[in-house]
């Protein structure tokens, strides 16, 4: 079983994107191939990068019939070549054929997100910050990008709204100041969350850091601005930055010394693998 994926979810989300696309049934293939019917076909990638999402592949046919038998050859985190032959199917020619294309909507997405993140994590080099990824994600499908995420080498920012405190440009504005916000949320806020301020500035940076804000944020800095925050915040908080990153501008930003960069780009223009099931 995938980390951060339990079963009962993939199966529900799995099951629910199948009735999407089957309705009231596959006229094609059910009218075409009779019940008793078997065939064998081959998971194969044409193009290279890192594979995700091979037990959610598995688990559309296994809801399908229990007559498809599944080897599979690598495992999700695994480096792929273009040629390679991730899997093979054996079992009910409906079931596969009815299967296919939702099975590949799954695996082709996340292993595009995971190897997009790989990338931009490697372009990092030796330097201690890593990876991570936004909110910006798509809707009712977070959990599985997250998941490809993490299967890329990244770490993950909060899955919600309730997971962390992040106080944005239009919070602080609501509030007064950086101070009002942080002290107002503080009142209530349960030991156990964080609070993130994002910050424009470097007279914002030295309020959070007055405000003893657990992660500081710098918003669509110069790496010069960075740096220069990074030796001011130095331990007193973690350190995030975000925007504008792409793989020809991260590695000069985590040579800013900062702890986290966060992008929406390792999920938002991850392009699909192009993976494909031979018969």
């Amino acid at each position: 079983m995938p980390q951060l994926l339990h079963q009962f979810i993939m199966e529900e989300h799995i099951k629910n994107a199948l009735k999407e696309d089957i309705g009231f049934g596959d006229i094609t293939t059910d009218y075409l191939i009779e019940d008793d019917k078997q065939l064998t076909a081959k998971l194969n990638t044409r193009s290279d990068g890192i594979l995700c999402g091979i037990d959610i592949f598995k688990t559309v046919f296994n809801i399908l019939s229990d007559d498809v038998k599944i080897q599979t050859y690598f495992k999700d985190g695994d480096e792929i070549k273009k040629g390679d032959t991730i899997a093979v199917l054996e079992g009910s020619a409906r079931a596969i054929l009815t299967g296919e294309r939702t099975a590949l909507n799954y695996i082709q997405r996340l292993s595009g997100i995971a190897t997009e993140t790989r990338k931009y994590q490697d372009a990092i080099g030796n330097c201690k910050a890593r990876i991570t990824d936004t909110r910006k994600t798509t809707p009712c499908f977070r959990m599985f990008e997250k998941y490809a995420v993490f299967t890329g080498g990244a770490r993950l920012h909060r899955f919600n709204l309730s997971d962390c405190v992040m106080i944005k440009d239009n919070h602080i504005q609501f509030a007064g100041s950086i101070t009002n916000a942080v002290n107002k949320i503080r009142e209530k806020l349960s030991h156990t969350h964080k609070i993130e301020v994002e910050c424009d500035t470097i007279e914002q940076v030295k309020e959070a850091i007055q405000a003893k804000a657990d992660i500081i944020m710098l918003d669509n800095m110069s790496c010069s601005e960075m740096k220069e925050c990074v030796e001011l915040i130095q331990d007193k908080a973690l350190v995030e930055a975000s925007g504008n990153v792409t793989l020809e501008t991260v590695a000069d930003i985590a040579k800013t010394g900062v702890d986290v960069i966060s992008s929406s780009a390792i999920v938002a223009k991850a392009k699909t693998l192009d993976i494909a099931l031979d018969m």
